[in-house]
């Protein structure tokens, strides 16, 4: 056989038909979009629930995003007007498909919780792309009943598989991948070059805040941040180096997961520290919470309470090592699913 006959013939062999579905919390695209946005958020059951919320939780996240809206529109209006969250995550989905089309004839799209793109267009996407796999793919590393379950829970609610359909192929979380890992030490590692003494700055990990009646009922989130700052810890060699774990984005009245990053930072200006890398280790692209809230607010206070140098780690968005661990995370799963034995009837 000749090489223009074996080439004709790689060319007719088709690849696996994948489609990714990539799941992320979403965030307004404009002004007027701040209110529904917030209104979508905490009508969320999985957000915002009590003894006979299903009553009072359309009511009262009307009023919550009624009232919260005139100050969170001026957040968003500080770093741009919009969230720029639904561009970053569609970039890493582009990237994404790069990675895997080696072996795949793959298409990703995003599915956001409380914003456009919502699930119903992620939905309809899958339904007409005649699949050979699909994979699910929460971009959320910590796995929590108001992330991870929350956005499944609205898949299942929307999806019905037609026959013939591949069957979901979920990812959970990838708290502790190496990969994932290696991305983060990467990014720290850059950031240090910014100070001139890197063994003198204190690392601060912050995290998105979580209600403790979330934990008690035995959501994982917390022990899933505890695991992925040890590994980097580990993994970079900064185990000896000081470092301190604080939450951030408490909403409502309720007890959260503490220290929270306000009450975090004057506790380090006593401490005498003048050094400070703040790297938000829960979140893998820029949004408010990073852009805003760390980048903004928390740069003030730690100003004010006598920190001298303040550095903020960028998300792993889309850097090299975090996409080859998506790309991993995706290409394990399919394999470890077309491995299993066929279930008897």
């Amino acid at each position: 056989m000749d090489d223009g006959n074996l080439g004709r013939m790689t060319d007719t062999i088709k690849k696996p038909k994948l489609g990714v579905v990539m799941f992320q919390l979403g965030g307004p695209d404009s002004p007027e979009a701040v209110e529904p946005f917030l209104y979508n958020l905490f009508r969320d059951p999985d957000i915002i629930n009590f003894p006979m919320a299903w009553v009072a939780r359309k009511p009262l996240a009307r009023y919550i995003a009624r009232t919260r809206s005139v100050v969170v529109r001026e957040f968003y209006k500080v770093i741009g007007g919009q969230s720029p969250i639904r561009l970053l995550t569609e970039l890493q989905a582009r990237k994404l498909e790069e990675a895997l089309s080696a072996d795949f004839d793959v298409h990703c799209w995003v599915a956001m919780r409380y914003w456009n793109p919502l699930t119903e267009a992620a939905v309809e996407a899958v339904r007409a792309a005649q699949l050979d796999s699909l994979v699910l793919l929460p971009l959320y590393p910590h796995y929590s009943f108001a992330t991870t379950l929350s956005s499944l829970k609205e898949w299942k609610r929307v999806y019905r598989p037609a026959p013939g359909a591949p069957p979901e192929i979920l990812i959970e979380d990838f708290h502790t991948h190496p990969l994932y890992i290696q991305a983060l030490r990467e990014r720290i590692e850059t950031s240090l070059t910014h100070f001139d003494d890197p063994s003198s700055v204190h690392l601060l990990f912050s995290a998105h805040g979580l209600p403790m009646s979330l934990i008690e009922r035995g959501d994982p989130y917390k022990r899933h941040i505890d695991e992925t700052m040890q590994a980097v810890l580990e993994l970079g060699g900064w185990t000896n180096q000081p470092s301190t774990l604080c939450f951030q984005s408490r909403v409502g009245r309720q007890k959260w997961l503490s220290p929270s990053l306000a009450d975090t930072l004057p506790q380090l200006g006593r401490a005498g520290v003048k050094n400070l890398l703040v790297i938000p280790i829960s979140f893998v692209t820029e949004h408010i919470e990073t852009l805003h809230e760390i980048n903004i607010v928390a740069r003030e206070e730690a100003r004010a309470a006598g920190i001298e140098q303040f550095e903020l780690m960028p998300a792993v968005g889309v850097s090299p090592t975090f996409i080859e661990a998506l790309s991993s995370l995706v290409r394990s799963a399919v394999e470890t699913k077309n491995a299993a034995p066929a279930s008897k009837p």
